[in-house]
């Protein structure tokens, strides 16, 4: 599966502000700025802050991060065995 969105969903720990986006400024407040909520693309913190969201989502639900490669999780149960990597790749 491949989410081109995905590194949006990224929740951030700290306080960030950006410069108003160019169309956005409004006459006589050029100097605002807007906090973000989210993960931006571009933005240093984003991989990492979806990585651990996807992290707790799939330990939360009983999948085991494999030691050797971090971004393979497996769950076994069941007779059943269930592998999932997760590759974040940005362009």
């Amino acid at each position: 599966m491949d989410i081109k969105t995905t590194i949006l969903n990224g929740e951030l720990d700290e306080e960030i502000y950006m410069q108003e986006p160019y169309g956005f400024v409004i006459d006589g407040q050029e100097g605002k700025v807007c906090k973000l909520l989210k993960s931006l693309y571009g933005l240093k913190q984003a991989p990492k802050q979806w990585h651990d969201k996807f992290n707790t989502t799939l330990t939360s639900v009983g999948f085991v991060v494999n030691k050797s490669d971090k971004c393979v999780y497996y769950r076994h149960g069941g007779g059943k065995e269930l592998y999932c990597a997760c590759m974040l790749m940005t362009y």
